[in-house]
């Protein structure tokens, strides 16, 4: 008798651990089609339906739509975190898309034909990324400093290599041709990585030089004949794209970026490198050929003289 009593208990306690074990199977499977139920509510690429599941929507893709305008109902769409509109041809934008998509961590506006931008993206508090390059921007609003918590900005034009490998006629009104940054520029003190290359930027404000967290800044095709002395307080910088600019002299102060990793210099009017190059100890990278105004190419001795100062640099 205690034999099947053992042997009856055994038997429940094996159907208890087999129905935990199934329910725990079955929550799992709950889960997973809970989330993927969830990512296929909160991503959309049609407008008219992200529209109607206004409150649902985190994500909206409508790249290469070719539109021209988009509605001010854009901004019922309050959860969005992500809003892709790049290849299209819009010229301008509603005011709603700063003013009320609060959540928006990432707007990519690239590839379109935008000539200004409202004041009201200053309103976008959350974002982290911004795309506006291949557009048609001379100048940017001020409230741009307003996103404190921005930390990659594409303000290039972005050439595609293959027509100047091709050597095909561009209409350079196509691409953003930014004469000038606003001063606000230096409130964006998350800032990462900034994109100016491609313009038209004949000087930079001394306001660059708060943008303590930049990694990455890349000027390179401008028209640049001076940098300001605030570009030393960059202490972060481990990036700095020069390359065919007009500049003639370097500050000083080049040589208080010591996190500099990577320095190019290619093509401009320089005569000379200033002496604090020398303190530049992490430079690994320094690319020189034409830098100087009346020859492209460095002397022996002069590559000696520079690889004597920065012994751990690669000099290309």
């Amino acid at each position: 008798m205690d034999e099947i009593m053992d042997s009856n208990k055994y038997r429940i306690r094996l159907r208890k651990v087999t129905l935990g074990i199934i329910g725990l199977l079955f929550a799992f499977l709950l889960v997973g089609v809970y989330k993927f139920t969830k990512i296929r509510m909160q991503t959309y690429d049609n407008l008219t339906e992200a529209l109607q599941n206004t409150m649902n929507v985190s994500v909206l893709n409508l790249e290469n739509n070719e539109l021209r305008i988009l509605p001010q109902e854009i901004g019922q769409l309050r959860n969005l975190e992500v809003l892709y509109l790049h290849n299209n041809q819009l010229r301008i934008l509603p005011k709603e898309i700063g003013g009320q998509l609060e959540s928006l961590e990432l707007l990519d506006l690239s590839n379109n034909g935008l000539r200004t931008l409202p004041q009201e993206i200053g309103q976008l508090r959350n974002l982290e990324v911004l795309y506006l390059h291949n557009n048609q921007l001379r100048t940017l609003p001020k409230e741009i400093g307003q996103l404190r918590n921005l930390r990659i900005l594409d303000l290039s034009d972005v050439i595609p290599g293959y027509y100047v490998a091709m050597g095909l006629s561009l209409k350079l009104d196509s691409f953003n041709q930014l004469r000038t940054l606003p001063k606000e520029i230096g409130q964006l003190v998350n800032l990462e990585v900034l994109y100016l290359h491609n313009n038209q930027l004949r000087t930079l404000p001394k306001e660059i030089g708060q943008l303590r967290n930049l990694k990455t800044l890349h000027l390179e095709n401008n028209r640049l004949r001076t940098l300001p002395q605030e570009i030393g307080q960059l202490r972060n910088l481990e990036v700095l794209v020069l390359e065919n600019n007009e500049l003639t002299t370097l500050p000083q102060e080049i040589g208080q970026l010591r996190n500099l990793k990577t320095l190019h210099l290619l093509n401009n009017r320089l005569r000379t490198l200033p002496k604090e190059i020398r303190q530049l100890q992490n430079l690994r990278t320094l690319y020189l050929t034409g830098y100087l105004s009346n020859r492209n190419k460095l002397s022996s001795q002069e590559e000696r003289e520079i690889q004597e100062l920065l012994p751990k640099c690669a000099i290309e």
